[in-house]
Order: C-alpha cells, then sequence, then structure tokens
C-alpha cells in the first residue's frame, strides 16, 4: 500500500487514532499512539522515540530512534468505539543516521529471509499457538482458575467458552488473518486457533496480532488470555508448533520429493539435520522463559529428545503425514516451541539453523517412528545418539553461548542484551522461596 493509499483509508475508514506498534526484544507489543491528522507526517518523517525505555533496545546516550510506519499491515482495531476508531500499523525501528536498528527483532527476521533468498529460498511458516482463558477472580485478582471444563476437540451449543472462541476468531478476521480451524485443546480452559501458514514476515506479523487480539477480546469478556506454556501444575502445557517449508522462486516446494517414503528430499533432511543440531541453543530463543521448562518434561506430549519420526507425535520434529497429490503441503513441525516467544526471533533462528544443515550437507540420524521415546533408559538414549533438551532456562543459556550460528542471528548487541534479561530472570527465579519448598522443608528438616 503507498502512502497515500493508507491516508485515504484512514480517511474512509473514520480513524481518529493510529496505533504505531512494534515489539520489544522479547517479544511484547509496545505502541505509540497519534492522531489521524499526523499521518502525513509520520508517512514522511517517521516517529521518534525513546528507545532507552524499551527492552533490549538503546543504552541511555543513544536513545533516539525513528519508526517507519509498514503499510502493508494497517488494520483497524474492530473493538475500538466507532467515535474513537483505532487502527494499527506496524513499524520498523531505524537509528538516528537512517539505518535500520540491528536489535529490531523484525528488522533481524528481514536479514535471515533476504539471506534465504540469496539461496534461492523463500520460507513459509505455520504456527499453531495454543492459550488459556483464565477467570479473574478476588476482585480482578488473578489466579489459574480454568474458564471452562471442556476437553480435545469438546462441543457444546452453551459452551460460553465457545462464545468466546468464536468471538476471538471473528476478531481476528476483521485484523487480516484468515482462520482456518479452532477448537478446544487437552486441558481445561485451553484452546487452540489456526491461522493460515504464509511467508515468515507476514506470518510472524500475525502472530503478534493474534496474541494482542486474543488478550483483547478475553479482557472484553472479562477474563485472562495467557500464552504462559505452562500455567497449571498438572495437565498439558501450550506450544506453537512450527509448521516450516521452503519454496522456490517459481512457487515448487522445496521439501518434496515423490521418491522418497517420508516424501522428503534432500534439502528437506538437510534442514531437518541442521535444526536437530541446533535445538539445545535454540531453546533459548523458542522456549524463552523459567516457565517453558515446566512443560518441556515427559507425559504431556511436548518434547522432551532431540529426535525425528512421522507417527511419533514425542519426537522433536515431526513429519506430517503426506497427502496424494498435495505436494506443496510438505512441511517439517517443530515441537518445542511454545507461544511465549518472540515470533521474529523464533523464526530467525530457526530458519538459520536449517540453513546451516543444508549448507554444510547435514544428514539427519535415524527416525524414532513407532518408537516411544520417553521408555528409552539413559543407556538407549546414548546409543542412538539422542540428546535431551535442555532442562532450564540456565541451561538453554548456555547452549546459546555456545553456539556461534544462533548467536550470530541476532547479532553481538541484541544477544548481549537478551541474555543479561534472561539471566536476570533466571536468577530472580532462583533465589525466591516456593509454596513446594515450605511444604516440602518447613517442618521436616
Amino acid at each position: 500500500m503507498q502512502n497515500q493509499e493508507l491516508i485515504k483509508r484512514i480517511e474512509a475508514d473514520g480513524v481518529k487514532f493510529l496505533s504505531l506498534q512494534f515489539t520489544d526484544l522479547l517479544g511484547t507489543v509496545k505502541s505509540v499512539d497519534i492522531p489521524a491528522h499526523r499521518v502525513p507526517t509520520a508517512l514522511e518523517q517517521g516517529v521518534w522515540f525513546d528507545g532507552s525505555s524499551v527492552e533490549g533496545f538503546a543504552r541511555i546516550q543513544e536513545s533516539d530512534m525513528q519508526l517507519h510506519l509498514d503499510t502493508n499491515t494497517y488494520q483497524i482495531l474492530p473493538w475500538s468505539a466507532a467515535e474513537r476508531r483505532r487502527a494499527r500499523v506496524l513499524c520498523d525501528i531505524y537509528n538516528t543516521d537512517g539505518t535500520p536498528f540491528e536489535g529490531d527483532p523484525r528488522y533481524i527476521l528481514k536479514k535471515q529471509l533476504a539471506r534465504a533468498k540469496q539461496l534461492g529460498y523463500s520460507f513459509n511458516v505455520g504456527p499453531e499457538l495454543e492459550f488459556f482463558l483464565l477467570k479473574k477472580t478476588n476482585g480482578g485478582a488473578v489466579q489459574a482458575v480454568p474458564h471452562d471444563v471442556g476437553s480435545y476437540f469438546d462441543f457444546s451449543a452453551s459452551d460460553e467458552a465457545q462464545r468466546v472462541r468464536n468471538a476471538i476468531v471473528l476478531a481476528l478476521e476483521a485484523m487480516g488473518l484468515e482462520v482456518e480451524m479452532s477448537h478446544h485443546e487437552v486441558a481445561l480452559g485451553q484452546h487452540e486457533i489456526d491461522f493460515k501458514y504464509g511467508e515468515a514476515l507476514r506470518t510472524a506479523d500475525n502472530s503478534v496480532t493474534f496474541k494482542y487480539v486474543v488478550k483483547a477480546v478475553a479482557n472484553a469478556h472479562d477474563l485472562l488470555a495467557t500464552f504462559m506454556p505452562k500455567p497449571i501444575f498438572g495437565i498439558n502445557g501450550s506450544g506453537m508448533h512450527m509448521h516450516q517449508s521452503l519454496f522456490s522462486a517459481d512457487g515448487k516446494n522445496l521439501f518434496f520429493e515423490a521418491d522418497d517414503a517420508f516424501k522428503l528430499s534432500p534439502i528437506a533432511y538437510s534442514y531437518l539435520a541442521g535444526q536437530l543440531k541446533h535445538a539445545r541453543a535454540l531453546a533459548a530463543i523458542v522456549a524463552p522463559t523459567v516457565n517453558s521448562y515446566k512443560r518441556l518434561v515427559p507425559g504431556y506430549e511436548a518434547p522432551v529428545y532431540v529426535c525425528w519420526a512421522q507417527m511419533n507425535r514425542s519426537a522433536l520434529i515431526r513429519i506430517p503425514r503426506y497427502t496424494p497429490g498435495n505436494d506443496q503441503a510438505t512441511r517439517l513441525e517443530l515441537r518445542f516451541p511454545d507461544p511465549s516467544c518472540n515470533p521474529y526471533l523464533a523464526f530467525a533462528t530457526i530458519l538459520a539453523a536449517g540453513l546451516d544443515g543444508i549448507e554444510k550437507k547435514l544428514t539427519p540420524p535415524p527416525n524414532v517412528n513407532n518408537i516411544d521415546v520417553y521408555h528409552f533408559t539413559p543407556a538407549e538414549l546414548k546409543e542412538r545418539g539422542i540428546a535431551m533438551l535442555p532442562g532450564t532456562l540456565e541451561e538453554a543459556l548456555l547452549e546459546l553461548e555456545q553456539d556461534e550460528v544462533i548467536r550470530s542471528v541476532l547479532g553481538e548487541h541484541s544477544y548481549e542484551d537478551y541474555v543479561r534479561i534472561k539471566q536476570g530472570e533466571w536468577d530472580d527465579y532462583r533465589i525466591r522461596v516456593s509454596q513446594w519448598e515450605l511444604e516440602r522443608y518447613l517442618e521436616t528438616v
């Protein structure tokens, strides 16, 4: 969309305010609102803001930064009142000298996509973001109380959770996402809404929009939507499975090979091998919180071991079953990311891991099809060369430190800030005294 077209759209839509949105390093949406009459100036000159106040951006002595509006991301916020109609655009972040800011997560993804394009690839992603709808209790205080008592694919015509989910779907479609399916997930209060896969930058934008919309609509229903990976002990956590494929410039799926047992091409196998190789370091980006590692434990359909298969959903990477005649759908499903991650950083790093496998012509280890890896002994795992994912955020950060490929994607600026933030998160968790410790030790030691 050209600048003048956006100006005309804003006027025709009766928009009074435009929200200029971007994410910090952790994926939290940040926003600067301007009145509609300021849009022409913002498009021409950008909008200055203080980057030192944003997590993982600039230091105080280099704080001035500029927002450049991406006009193609314009959407009306469907829940805004007509007399105060608001819309949003996503923005790219620039330095004072007019160069892209190296720590902008959106730019980090753009760089990896440009690298893939030079190699002749376009990167498509289809994420599946799970979330919980929780009740607000005690005068608005938040507790992990599920909003419903449904289970996987449950249906009830009087189900309030279904009505909330339908309202979310309508809002998502109004924001330009093409919703394919919505359903109740396995755990109480857990839901999934899938939107159509697409080119990685647009899909990352859609993922940010998805989380923003889900939270806003839930709040309008006096509920809390959370993308926390494991909000409730003893039941399944929320994942963000990522379906991935590489396409050629002429639209051919480069992961498809008709003669292969799994319908995978040599490129697909090398890409898969690269992600297995870098999985332990990737964990620090795609499972980025202390709580992420409460989900990545045996017994709750989340992967723990670094392996691949088709039929085995305990594997880190799964190959969805091939549908005859649907070559374009051949893909890999990466199953250990969770929705607390920054989608820009997650897509950038998983792409880099896969491209590293292609460039080095790596081959994956044997698959674990029809094998329950959870029942392997340590000796059997070692014999098969199957590693485990990190067990804590601290362990994942140590793996990231040693992985030059994944570190290089972030760049030194973002890497240092990311580790500083996440190490602080781990330290804060580590020194806290939990309720479990009181129950376990207070009267027994």
